[in-house]
């Protein structure tokens, strides 16, 4: 190629991709599952009875369902909703979207403007912060315990912005298996998430795409289902239960919103056959997929956990998440999880630096997140001996009486 483009290019463009060249040994980042656990049969044969059915509809956008997406799908969400998440909604109130990310743009898109403010938890979910950056909003971060958004530090900074006259354009929130620390959010504070919201005059948006992989008891009533002023915008996803490359997620939502999401989604409509395949599970078939699903992250999380106190010792901290596919863990101060992040994707280790994960990189710095999903349970043993070996070759941490083994390269 003689043509150089660069100068017709915006300025403002983030750094080129690099080409894609494989997958490194010890994969630890993404929101990637267990690759045994997708049901390729179920969605095989879903997939021609869906085609032979209803395969002349491809020749129109929307399936014939129209832009809020295939009506099929819809009805499952709707069933789903209500089974697991006491969420009362019809095909009517759901949006299809491609993943929650798709979900999350929309929503941006629709509220959001320069100088905005939106108040999200203080350790939060890496592209929702990347992006209200790159909107020129301001994230502010409310503190977590082991319960998730503490709603005395979320009163105390809605009276000091009410003090100034700021009004948050929304609240952001992962409730239930939170990303990245796999908390959940108990009744008791999601009814007073949603008293201070009522007092102080904004709407909710709750990502729920990990509500799915909640391991052990029964989930808590997802917000909007507690919500009797229609002031929060739902969003969940199919990427974490079935299978992350579908990418297919959802809205539910009052139609005022509603109506203008669909103007913004200029799509052409999220992917049809995914649809149509993905509308053939029933509520007792989804049930029975993530049961097991469940069972097998759960023990995979063990094994994590067991690596991380055999290598790391003392000097990783971390709690059990109460499902999902990712520890969110703290080293010493003397780690920059992002210089460590760097060394040990040199060497086939890939991990998330909690500076993109936290709104104060200060204390995310000594922060990263590990997805446990899609190795195997030996891939994760090896992979986290090697990433302790680089990180004490590096820092000096942990102590050589972590027992570190030396690893292959």
């Amino acid at each position: 190629m003689t043509f150089d483009y660069t100068s017709f290019f915006r300025s403002d463009l983030p750094a080129p991709a690099a080409r894609w060249s494989g997958f490194p040994r010890y994969n630890f980042v993404g929101g990637h599952n267990d690759a045994d656990q997708v049901p390729v049969d179920v969605l095989a044969d879903a997939a021609r009875d869906a085609l032979l059915r209803e395969g002349k509809t491809l020749a129109t956008y929307g399936l014939e369902s129209g832009p809020q997406g295939y009506v099929g799908l819809r009805a499952l969400i709707a069933a789903k909703l209500q089974a697991r998440a006491k969420i009362a909604c019809t095909v009517d109130d759901i949006l299809v979207t491609a993943g929650s990310l798709q979900a999350l743009d929309l929503v941006n898109a629709a509220f959001l403007e320069p100088g905005d403010t939106v108040i999200v938890e203080a350790d939060c979910y890496g592209g929702t912060l990347g992006r209200l950056k790159a909107a020129g909003v301001r994230a502010i971060g409310i503190d977590l315990d082991d319960q998730g958004m503490r709603m005395d530090h979320l009163a105390s900074v809605l009276e000091d912005l009410k003090a100034k006259a700021v009004k948050p354009k929304f609240l952001y929130t992962i409730p239930t298996v939170q990303n990245p620390t796999g908390t959940v959010l108990p009744e008791e504070r999601r009814r007073e998430l949603l008293r201070l919201a009522s007092d102080h005059d904004f709407p909710i948006f709750e990502d729920d795409c990990y509500a799915d992989l909640l391991w052990d008891g029964e989930r808590p009533p997802a917000i909007r289902a507690l919500d009797d002023e229609g002031r929060v915008i739902y969003c969940g996803s199919f990427s974490k239960s079935i299978a992350p490359a579908l990418r297919l997620g959802y809205i539910a939502a009052e139609w005022p919103v509603l109506s203008r999401l669909i103007a913004l989604k200029k799509d052409g409509g999220s992917g049809a056959l995914e649809q149509m395949t993905l509308a053939a599970f029933d509520v007792d078939r989804f049930d029975d997929h993530v049961t097991g699903l469940k069972r097998v992250l759960k023990e995979k999380c063990a094994v994590m956990m067991s690596a991380l106190d055999e290598h790391f010792g003392t000097s990783a901290e971390f709690k059990a998440p109460k499902g999902g596919i990712f520890i969110w863990v703290t080293l010493p101060p003397a780690v920059d999880t992002t210089a460590l992040a760097q060394a040990a994707a040199e060497e086939g280790v890939t991990l998330n630096p909690g500076a993109d994960w936290s709104t104060d990189p200060v204390t995310g710095r000594q922060k990263l997140r590990l997805c446990f999903g899609n190795p195997t349970e030996d891939t994760i043993r090896a992979g986290i001996a090697k990433l302790a070996e680089i990180c004490h070759r590096e820092t000096g941490i942990p102590a050589r009486s972590a027992n570190i083994e030396r690893t292959d390269a």
